[in-house]
């Protein structure tokens, strides 16, 4: 085969979602429904933890307009290069409960179906998360029945979702597998009324790692896509699409200085670089309800113990605070206005407060000005982390005389067009994944007109990441995590470990007699850019996507009254960047900082 390119064998089967459990379960997934008649807080109680679970993106996964649209590219690139179904690795994480049912692409028989658009899903967009619906997202039975390997002792593959889920009766008696949990009940405590065991895996960031390592899909056991390296060399690597699992354990928050597989289940307080400490993903992304009043109680659910201080709120905060918005304007009849405002509020709270610091300095000449902005990153993993596509941190830098005036900037974001300026000095962290281009030797990022391609199940090769490492970071020889087309020294000469700070320099040019200056940086993100809203357009028009309505036509409750309906989902998603109430994925200013001179 070509190097890095196609590993399908013609004649067989393609099945991109081999390892892990496969639909057909002896115990089907329950609907979250089922855990929130007990497990939630009225009228929103924000610590219990399904109430906290409803306006989060893992609750949504399977909801998100901007999924959906590059779901369609993923099965168009897919099929140019003969694999049907490339779907079904998307679906698998964003669905689960539909995945297992064998509504997407497998049937419970090991057979093939044609659901890897997603046509066949139970339920709507709008419809009540708890039952029977399939947009309902990652629910709590998926986590709570995840084991940390398989039942013949197969391995976690900490990756696309190539999870295990229990799926015996549980011993201790009750219907159905056992619910892992955190607590092992040894304090006298009376045990929940369904089955359940004590799940320390569940608390590990290893939990956490199964779907947020992405890797190009296993065909037969070859990778649909290598990594190819800067030197045009195949490595033969499976391509590393994303790698938040990886960044966080090759640095100082991670387990391998502390000689554990799995990691304490305890939460830290928020972290300064000055304490690096084992930190799990639960630790930063799941809050601890608690008070300094002991009596108060915190509950897991109506009944039961006291939680005051122990209790993991199912917030997962992340990055995202564009689409929660749009979910809560578009969907209404789900009854999640609250919710969404309480994960939008959390996810901002999290950028703002745990992410990165900026300081600033300068030195002014006759009619310039040298500015040096120091960002470093206080996360546990790469600053971006995730998914690559379209997500971006720069920093926008402005100058300043005494009466406010605007003398010079960088990096300003105009929200009337979502366009980004940039020249030469311009500071923008993201990751840049191409194609090959044996012609040119190069890794290509864009298309034959010159505008930014993003083509993740294509995607071969780096042409850029230069993401700022996390604290400790020792992966700058690992070709999956190592910056790319970017230098961050070590800590100390002759260290593996990577400076988890970023100095960008610029020089301002000024009036001479300009007086006194004030300048400041701001260090903003954003999960959508503008080139990538187009490029799903574009692909949905230039690939004449259908509208979805039209093409899930005789599925389950089709026509859809709400979300995309006549339109392509390419075409839905630039509708939605495009009105003035969502705001063009307007970016968070993770931190600022400024000098007066």
């Amino acid at each position: 085969m070509a190097s890095g390119q196609n590993a399908a064998v013609t004649g067989t089967p393609m099945d991109v979602t081999a390892r892990g459990s496969q639909p057909g379960l002896v115990h089907s997934l329950e609907a979250s429904g089922n855990c929130t008649s007990c497990h939630s807080g009225s009228p929103f109680e924000a610590h219990y933890p399904a109430t906290s679970w409803k306006g989060s993106m893992m609750a949504n996964a399977g909801r998100d307009p901007l999924f959906w649209a590059a779901l369609d590219v993923a099965n168009a690139d897919g099929l140019s290069i003969g694999v049907e179904g490339v779907g079904d690795w998307c679906l698998r994480c964003h669905v689960p409960e539909g995945w297992f049912g064998g509504r997407v692409r497998k049937t419970g028989n090991g057979g093939l179906v044609n659901g890897a658009n997603g046509c066949l899903l139970q339920g709507d967009y709008d419809d009540d998360p708890g039952f029977g619906n399939d947009y309902a997202g990652i629910g709590c039975h998926y986590c709570h029945r995840v084991e940390p390997r398989g039942p013949q002792g197969q391995p976690n593959y900490l990756e696309s979702g190539d999870i295990w889920l229990d799926d015996v009766t549980c011993p201790d008696g009750g219907s159905g597998p056992c619910r892992g949990g955190p607590y092992d009940y040894s304090d006298g405590t009376s045990p929940p009324p369904h089955p359940w065991k004590h799940s320390p895996h569940l608390a590990s960031s290893e939990m956490c790692g199964s779907c947020h390592n992405v890797t190009s899909p296993l065909i037969n056991g070859q990778p649909l896509r290598s990594l190819i390296n800067a030197g045009g060399v195949d490595t033969r690597i499976p391509f590393p699409i994303e790698r938040t699992y990886t960044e966080w354990l090759k640095s100082d928050f991670g387990p391998l200085l502390f000689g554990s597989r799995f990691e304490s289940a305890e939460q830290s307080e928020p972290m300064g670089i000055e304490r690096p400490i084992l930190t799990t993903c639960q630790g930063c992304h799941m809050q601890i309800a608690g008070s300094e009043d002991p009596n108060e109680e915190f509950l897991g659910c109506f009944f039961g113990p006291n939680r005051n201080g122990q209790l993991s709120v199912h917030d997962f905060s992340g990055a995202n605070t564009w689409i929660p918005a749009i979910l809560k304007g578009e969907y209404p009849e789900l009854g999640l206005a609250d919710a969404f405002d309480q994960t939008i509020a959390w996810n901002t709270q999290l950028l703002t407060e745990r992410t990165a610091t900026v300081e600033v300095q300068a030195k002014r000449s006759a009619d310039s000005l040298a500015i040096e902005v120091k960002v470093t990153n206080l996360a546990g993993h790469k600053l971006p982390t995730g998914y690559s596509e379209g997500r971006r941190m720069w920093l926008e830098v402005e100058v300043r005389d005494a009466g406010g005036e605007l003398l010079w900037s960088n990096g300003r974001w105009d929200p009337n067009t979502g366009e980004l300026q940039q020249d030469a000095q311009t500071r923008v962290y993201e990751v840049k994944q191409g194609i090959w281009d044996t012609t040119t030797s190069s890794c290509r990022i864009s298309d034959s007109q010159g505008r930014a391609a993003f083509h993740f199940v294509l995607n071969n090769c780096v042409a850029k990441d230069n993401r700022i490492p996390p604290l400790g970071f020792t992966g700058g020889d690992d070709v999956e995590v190592a910056p790319v087309g970017a230098v961050y020294p070590p800590e100390t000469p002759g260290s593996r470990r990577l400076r988890n700070y970023d100095i960008a320099e610029y020089t301002a040019q000024l009036p001479a007699d300009s007086g006194a200056l004030s300048v400041q940086a701001r260090l903003q993100f954003q999960i959508a850019s503008k080139e990538y809203i187009e490029f799903l357009r574009n692909q949905a028009v230039e690939r004449s996507f259908p509208g979805e309505n039209l093409m899930c036509e005789g599925g389950p409750g089709r026509p859809f009254s709400v979300g995309p309906q006549q339109r392509s989902r390419g075409a839905y998603v630039y509708e939605l960047w495009s009105n003035p109430a969502y705001g063009r994925s307007p970016p968070v200013v993770l931190d600022a900082g400024s000098v007066d001179l």
